[in-house]
């Protein structure tokens, strides 16, 4: 295939990228295929006899604009994000609601010490409500993806939207929520900075927080 470095096909294949945001993978393969239709195009127009400036010019001409091309393929990345982001919520949330009570296990208040007031005990059921919410809400944005790659209607990218600006709202007020009732834990539990489930949990929901906050942002810059 005919190797083209000219400013016409890279330079166009550069705004696209500069503008595209959305899973790396996603993007380059949106990117590679491209590469190779414009390639391609170049390659046709040099064999009827074009000069190497000409027949770029018209294969980029006849490629189309980024202005006709990005919505789509914008479209298409926002809908892979929201996937992501719906998958890593649910790991993490399942995982919280699985293993999250280990964490308190060997606290003053878990045994005959004196309970909690009910403010911590407000919020700790406050956050795990806000975990099971984010956990229904990524289920429902996973079965919006499957019908948003399935119809051509603006419907489901509409709600897939509304369903991604909830979740990253719920992850939000979850890291908020969970990072105040840790801090109101050791306040409460002179030993809990000593308690190794403890230690641990906090390193794994502090990873955890940065996991999926991190898609969360993905898909704030791919459906923007």
């Amino acid at each position: 295939m005919l190797r083209c470095d000219d400013v016409s096909v890279e330079g166009h294949l550069r705004e696209f990228a500069g503008r595209l945001h959305g899973p790396a993978r996603l993007k380059s393969d949106l990117l590679t295929e491209a590469r190779h239709g414009l390639l391609d195009a170049v390659e046709a127009y040099r064999a009827g006899g074009l000069p190497a400036a000409e027949a770029e010019r018209r294969a980029v001409a006849e490629f189309g604009s980024p202005a006709q091309l990005l919505p789509a393929w914008q479209a298409e990345l926002a809908v892979a994000a929201l996937r992501g982001l719906s998958l890593r919520v649910l790991a993490f949330a399942a995982t919280l609601a699985v293993a999250g009570d280990l964490t308190w296990r060997g606290s003053s208040w878990s045994s005959d010490g004196p309970h909690p007031p009910a403010g911590y005990l407000l919020l700790s059921r406050t956050v795990s409500g806000i975990w099971l919410g984010a956990l229904a809400v990524a289920v429902v944005g996973l079965l919006l993806v499957t019908v948003t790659a399935r119809s051509a209607r603006p419907g489901p990218a509409v709600l897939a939207r509304l369903v991604g600006t909830g979740l990253t709202g719920l992850l939000g007020l979850g890291v908020l929520a969970g990072a105040a009732l840790f801090g109101w834990s050791i306040g409460l539990w002179d030993a809990a900075l000593s308690w190794p489930p403890m230690i641990v949990g906090m390193v794994v929901v502090g990873a955890g927080y940065i996991w999926v906050g991190r898609a969360a942002r993905g898909w704030l810059l791919a459906a923007r």
